[in-house]
């Protein structure tokens, strides 16, 4: 029986391998597998390559649960094999519908299926909705051998897979005839706001128009909604500056310092009632110590720097809102435009944005220098991959910014992943002027910045 076992799991196993590799269906490994799901009462559908996973489980809803953190490393003292076959089948299942996408022109609903199929990858890594796509994941808990003995340990693989499935997701947006769907409103409701996809519409709004334009508007709102619940998070729960006691605290419930309170008045307490009289309430101070601020942020929009684009305007909108700062947006490639009117809506900032083109920073900071009145009191982001064909009169530049005793940021990239390259030329010239060049993730920038904007 052990050995049958072990002969089902692998036929499963060279299944998934032959349809990643090969678009030919093998019959023989079908009607294998098939056999073998029949076998260990799991449902056919796990076979059918147009099922999606959010369909078989609506059948099917006791798979949910199998399926969450399927593939997580899981310690057994001894192997049980019948629960490895069916882990091996609901395994393939999942991989085949986020990997094999196979080619041809991609509908906008097979767009929303496979989003959703990628949804169910991050469940059965163990993942937070959307932190396999955004590359940020983190290895699942536990320790063993994985989805099976003899297989690899794919939670050690979650890096790397954040960005395969990224560029998966954005040749499948390519293959969309996007302007069609568009044009239908049942269509475009069906598209789930993607960064891929805020890309492809960022890039062809000018040839949209009348309802194709506006179901166009209608996701990059949707998007960046999304994603500034995010970032306004983050901003939150960054370091924020220290307690001003100058300021009297407000007197309210949520303020009330009960230790303290019952501390004071500890001298009216009576023995005889067991009661405790208070003469004073006292409150704590939430007032931050704060001083006018002026973020200045530069950031590249040619072609390779569009999640920065789309995170950095929506984080200068989130800091517009803070109190005494005074927040300016730069956008560039060969030309600069100064986006600092519209800054305080990120949806509007990035209609006007033309992505694209090459790159020249000099046009930028002849726009940037003049905005640093007090250098004290100003920082300088400057997000690009700092590929320029004028490297050494921008540097210079930006030398001279830090210098003058203003906070000078450079950042390599502000994406959800933390992926990106830099110029090693300006690496190398951040490093040894003193302010290395952040290239992480979007939290290390919100962190450098509400740190600065509140001491």
């Amino acid at each position: 029986m052990t050995d049958a076992q072990e002969n089902r799991r692998q036929v499963l196993y060279w299944r998934l391998l032959s349809r990643l590799f090969d678009h030919e269906e093998q019959a023989a490994l079908e009607s294998a597998s098939l056999a073998v799901l029949q076998d260990i009462g799991l449902p056919p559908a796990l076979l059918d390559q147009h099922a999606g996973v959010d369909s078989i489980v609506q059948r099917h809803p006791e798979l949910a649960a199998e399926i969450d953190g399927v593939m997580v490393p899981q310690q057994q003292e001894q192997r049980d094999k019948a629960a490895e076959v069916r882990r091996a089948a609901l395994v393939s299942k999942v991989l085949l519908n986020v990997f094999a996408t196979g080619s041809g022109t991609v509908s906008a609903g097979q767009l929303a299926r496979w989003q959703s199929d990628a949804g169910w990858l991050e469940r059965a890594l163990g993942c937070q909705p959307g932190q396999l796509r955004g590359g940020n994941g983190t290895q699942a808990s536990g320790t063993g051998t994985g989805v099976g003995s003899g297989t690899p340990d794919l939670s050690t693989l979650i890096p790397q897979i954040g960005p395969e499935l990224g560029a998966l997701e954005a040749d499948l947006v390519k293959r969309m005839h996007l302007r069609e769907v568009l044009a239908d409103p049942a269509l475009a409701a069906q598209l789930t706001p993607s960064m891929s996809l805020i890309e492809q519409l960022l890039r062809d709004k000018d040839n949209l128009s009348g309802v194709a334009l506006a179901n166009a508007k209608s996701l990059i709102r949707r998007f960046v909604d999304e994603v500034a619940e995010v970032l306004r998070t983050q901003v939150q729960k960054a370091t924020a500056g220290a307690l001003d006691r100058s300021v009297p605290p407000k007197r309210v419930f949520r303020n009330l310092d009960l230790d303290r309170t019952i501390w004071k008045n500890l001298t009216n307490w009576s023995p005889e009632e067991e009661r405790l009289y208070v003469d004073r309430l006292y409150y704590k101070h939430t007032a931050r110590k704060t001083t006018p601020q002026r973020l200045i942020a530069v950031v590249d929009q040619s072609g390779s720097m569009v999640d920065s684009m789309v995170n950095c305007t929506i984080l200068a909108s989130i800091f517009a809102g803070l109190p005494k700062v005074d927040v300016h947006l730069i956008a560039y490639d060969t030309r600069a435009l100064d986006l600092t009117p519209w800054v305080a809506d990120p949806f509007e900032t990035l209609l006007r944005t033309q992505l694209g083109g090459g790159t020249d920073g000099t046009v930028a900071m002849a726009l940037a220098q003049p905005k640093i009145a007090e250098p004290r009191n100003t920082v300088v982001v400057w997000i690009s991959d700092f590929y320029e064909w004028q490297c050494e009169p921008l540097f210079e530049s930006m030398a001279a910014i830090h210098r003058s005793g203003a906070k000078f940021i450079p950042v390599g990239s502000v994406t959800s992943a933390g992926r990106g390259s830099v110029n090693p030329w300006f690496r190398e010239r951040f490093k040894d002027l003193g302010t290395p060049v952040i290239s992480g993730h979007v939290r290390k920038l919100v962190h450098e910045l509400k740190t600065f904007l509140t001491i």
